[in-house]
């Protein structure tokens, strides 16, 4: 590997606009500026009458199919001029007004034009379905107009392109974030870029060699990409090794949290995608170390700001205060906020919730200020009795955090411990009937556990879990007895759930057959007196005639058959089949 850019080919930025047929050059020349006429007034129409557009770009014309086949344009658009409009989220409902004076001002012109609306949103869609060449298109698409966000996607597309040509295998996800998605980028905003290298194959070189290689080539990159986007923009690349990045997943740590929960990937070989579901459907949860780690950020808070001055204090009090307040957002089970949104979240999860006093978010809220203003120069300096003060005031908001860790950790062991005790109990009236909690306890010794249907095993841990739903009822539980029952209870209730649905296949066995017809074979079942047909994608039920029916009424049925010991089919049924589906034999 080495560090030496000359090899890579430049890329030609004008690629995007029309290219010019070799026959009648200067016709097509004039043709070319009287619709770049045309094209430069439309601009200036646009953006007068919609100040708030947000960029106008021409589209490169090799990208013009995968466009007209993604809106479902007219074929014979091909032949148009297509310009990609990009309006901010909240503007959405002014598209079809913007579309309309479009259409008014084309047909002034008799230009051939098309026009593609989009918002911020709908390229981060675009992104998210991995569909990067469009994206790719519209970032390096030639611009008309631009507020900032197309220079933005445009050097990280260019910077992209250039670190993929050059060691692609490595690179698992290009993703961008901060401003750029949260679409308050400008002109002058930098880009943060995350690259996440695959550093799991590696036999070469150490993991940390090939990390602080790609780095130096990266960061390379940064200004020849800069240079040919032709932006103001600073990109602000952040490397990461693949088998470090999941370890801080693992951890919990809040920075990745955001950055998989906000991120847009503009390249992706399966990764990152993945992580982004597996947090929205929650399964990215911070175990129990990693919430003992960041809470233990403000432990040390109160010695370490004594001893340091101006930046050091503001610095150890911002992360001291604000870390274990994402820490125990993640513990009530919501996903670890921005600083910019944080003191929302945790006044709505704490303090709508009378899970803890207004003081402590006005303290929350206040440190967050403090750290705004002091990064933007605000203040200049502090004395150092506001710093006794901010010590005294972060001292006392520490300590009520990790009584409120206490109080949410109280809560969800009797969540748990609810949900344990009512799922058990649910299948064991499946199997036994809706009796009180005496009697199944009683029923299920003598009748399953003792005709070895279930072992002792299974009887202590049911009789732990009621044990502990008591205790927990009058304060006597502990958390260790919580988790262990938790762990149990697994082995209990998969071994109930497979017994309950031996059962009910033993029920629908009974009762089932199958009738051939000349050409077809069609799925009955005989259940509680009821016949039900199950053909193709559809349940239909057998009466006086054939009419459609429901999953749930056939499990109605069938539950009400595991307690007869016989299956009764009423003669007719047959004469509705056969009026129905013509002679058949039976299968059983």
């Amino acid at each position: 590997m080495t560090s030496n850019t000359d090899s890579i080919p430049r890329m030609d930025l004008n690629y995007s606009k029309p290219k010019l047929p070799k026959s009648n050059p200067d016709e097509e020349k004039k043709k070319f500026e009287k619709t770049k006429k045309e094209i430069d007034k439309l601009k200036v129409f646009l953006t007068k009458k919609f100040k708030y557009i947000l960029a106008m770009g021409i589209l490169p014309p090799q990208s013009i199919p995968k466009f007209i086949e993604e809106e479902e344009a007219p074929p014979e658009s091909k032949d148009h001029v297509h310009i990609q409009i990009i309006v901010p989220d909240e503007k959405a409902k002014e598209i079809p007004k913007i579309k309309q004076e479009i259409v008014k001002e084309i047909q002034k012109s008799k230009e051939k034009v098309w026009a593609h609306i989009m918002t911020p949103s709908e390229i981060w869609e675009i992104c998210m379905d991995q569909k990067f060449e469009l994206s790719g298109a519209i970032a390096m698409s030639y611009p008309l107009y631009d507020k900032g966000i197309l220079g933005a996607l445009r050097v990280s597309e260019i910077h992209k392109s250039l670190v993929l040509q050059k060691f692609e295998k490595y690179v698992v996800s290009y993703v961008i974030g901060g401003s750029l998605v949260r679409g308050d980028a400008v002109k002058t905003s930098d880009v943060d870029v995350f690259v996440i290298i695959n550093d799991t194959d590696v036999k070469r070189m150490p993991r940390r060699e090939l990390l602080e290689r790609l780095r130096g080539i990266i960061y390379q990159y940064v200004a020849e990409a800069t240079q040919i986007a032709g932006v103001k923009n600073r990109l602000e690349p952040q490397i990461y090794l693949l088998t470090d990045f999941w370890d801080a997943v693992k951890d919990a740590h809040p920075v990745m949290f955001t950055f998989i929960r906000d991120g847009v990937p503009l390249y992706d070989r399966g990764t990152f995608m993945p992580w982004k579901s597996l947090l929205r459907m929650g399964k990215l949860k911070p175990s129990p170390e990693a919430i003992d780690m960041f809470m233990s950020m403000g432990d040390g808070v109160i010695p370490r700001s004594k001893r340091t001055l101006l930046s050091d204090v503001f610095t150890n009090i911002f992360w001291g205060v604000t870390t274990p307040a994402q820490a125990i957002l993640m513990l009530g089970g919501y996903p670890p906020p921005t600083s910019k949104e944080l003191v929302g979240s945790f006044k709505k999860a704490f303090l709508d919730t009378k899970m803890i006093e207004k003081k402590y978010v006005d303290f929350l809220e206040k440190v967050v200020k403090t750290w705004k203003d002091y990064e933007h120069e605000k203040i200049k300096e502090i004395s150092g009795s506001e710093i006794d003060k901010l010590l005294v005031e972060t001292e006392d908001y520490l300590k009520r955090l990790k009584e409120l860790r206490k109080e949410i950790e109280e809560k969800s062991q009797q969540k748990t411990i609810d949900q344990i005790y009512g799922d058990v109990l649910q299948l064991l009236k499946n199997i036994l009937g809706n009796k009180s909690v005496e009697k199944i306890l009683q029923e299920f010794e003598k009748n399953y556990v003792k005709k070895s249907k279930f072992t002792n095993q299974h009887l202590r841990i049911l009789k732990d879990i009621v044990k502990t739903k008591k205790e927990f009822k009058k304060g006597k539980s502990e958390s260790h007895k919580v988790d262990r029952v938790r762990k149990d209870a697994d082995i209990l209730i998969k071994d109930l759930t497979e017994f309950v649905q031996r059962e009910e296949l033993v029920s629908m066995s009974k009762g089932k057959m199958v009738l051939k017809t000349k050409d077809k074979k069609i799925e009955v079942v005989n259940v509680d007196g009821k016949t039900f047909i199950f053909e193709k994608n559809l349940i239909k039920k057998v009466g006086d005639k054939i009419v459609n029916s429901t999953l749930e009424e056939f499990e109605k049925a069938l539950s009400k058959q595991k307690d007869l010991p016989n299956v009764e089919i009423d003669s007719k049924v047959f004469e509705v089949l056969k009026k129905e589906y013509g002679k058949f034999e039976v299968l059983f």
